[in-house]
């Protein structure tokens, strides 16, 4: 299954190599020419049927993780997040280290050995490490050096009412949904870009959308979900089984009205059921890719993640195909002159 190989392939903010080579052997049987770019963003582009704006679609590649800093000398190993990392969640859990994806486990001192003031204290990701099961320095040495990256080990499952989880659906189901787009081949010229370091800054999408200079971007994302008792906005916000979402405010982008209100005109016109994404931190590459060039029009649509950046993460196939046939709709609008980006800008001449 497509969605299960791309969760479980590794690819943590800069160590992208993996997850590229997984996304470029199925893009190769769809894209017209596949490229990269210095920074590593794969390229893939359909020439389609039909002549039109300059179109690009963006989902980012790389997942969150750990890097190894330290190997202690009882063979422990300290570690840095890539990506933001909540070290609540990070007690216990499992991980595959290094090249040779060797098991490790996220320890910290037992609760036995902790004074009654500290446990209600979360320890910060200085105070973990990594247990590999290594006697001292040496032999931990064998199989992994500094700068090596861990990442979750978890396998993708489907489970309960039409839901899935794994360890990186931000973003590889945007990944699995511009994938599908692909293997469609819409009539409209397009670019899919695959980018690397979203997570560390947006850093493929800003020197993609520079080199694409499209007119119009669509970037693919998982966002957070509101459908946990707690949350900010509870009950306001995107949820699970609601649709794909479209972003309407976040920390780098106000949506802009026109572009917005096109794809709530096609989702009800196709039956799409669709929800509203707004958040007051966090951004997705849309946010880079907007204000690249002379700028461009566009928006982001995000499938709901419960528990995202977590090790275990969620997401409702339903989300995941109605997502699928949005873009798919959007695409075959624009073809149709449903949607003409203004005159100046993207790649289009004033």
């Amino acid at each position: 299954m497509l969605l299960k190989e791309l969760t479980e392939a590794v690819g943590p903010s800069g160590f992208e190599d993996e997850i590229r080579d997984v996304i470029r052997t199925h893009a190769t049987r769809y894209a017209d020419h596949i490229f990269t770019d210095s920074l590593g963003s794969l390229y893939c582009e359909v020439h389609g049927a039909n002549t039109g704006p300059r179109v690009m679609l963006d989902a980012h590649m790389d997942e969150v993780g750990l890097m190894i800093v330290r190997v202690d000398g009882d063979g422990l190993l300290r570690f840095r997040a890539i990506g933001g990392i909540d070290p609540r969640v990070l007690l216990s859990k499992p991980v595959r280290v290094g090249p040779h994806r060797v098991w490790g486990v996220i320890g910290w001192k037992p609760v036995h050995f902790t004074p009654r003031a500290e446990r209600s204290k979360v320890p910060g990701i200085e105070d973990l490490y990594i247990d590999i099961g290594a006697r001292d320095d040496r032999e931990a040495r064998q199989v992994v050096q500094p700068g090596d990256v861990a990442v979750f080990a978890t396998a993708f499952e489907p489970f309960g009412d039409g839901c899935a989880k794994a360890k990186s659906f931000d973003d590889r189901v945007g990944c699995a949904v511009l994938l599908e787009v692909l293997k469609a081949r819409p009539l409209l010229p397009i670019t899919a870009v695959f980018t690397v370091q979203e997570e560390i800054g947006l850093r493929g999408a800003e020197v993609a959308a520079k080199r694409v200079k499209p007119d119009i971007a669509i970037a693919l994302e998982g966002t957070v979900c509101y459908d946990v008792a707690g949350t900010p906005s509870y009950g306001e916000g995107t949820k699970l089984g609601g649709g794909p979402a479209f972003t309407v405010y976040d920390s780098r982008t106000v949506a802009d009205r026109r572009f917005l209100d096109f794809m709530i005109r096609v989702a009800e016109k196709h039956h799409i059921p669709y929800q509203l994404r707004r958040v007051k931190g966090g951004s997705n590459d849309f946010g880079a890719i907007q204000v690249s060039g002379r700028g461009v029009m566009g928006g982001s649509i995000s499938v709901p993640v419960r528990y995202i950046h977590a090790p275990v993460q969620i997401i409702s196939m339903d989300d995941y195909h109605a997502t699928v046939r949005m873009v798919l709709a959007l695409l075959q609008e624009i073809a149709e002159g449903g949607f003409t980006p203004p005159a100046g800008s993207g790649g289009m001449k004033a």
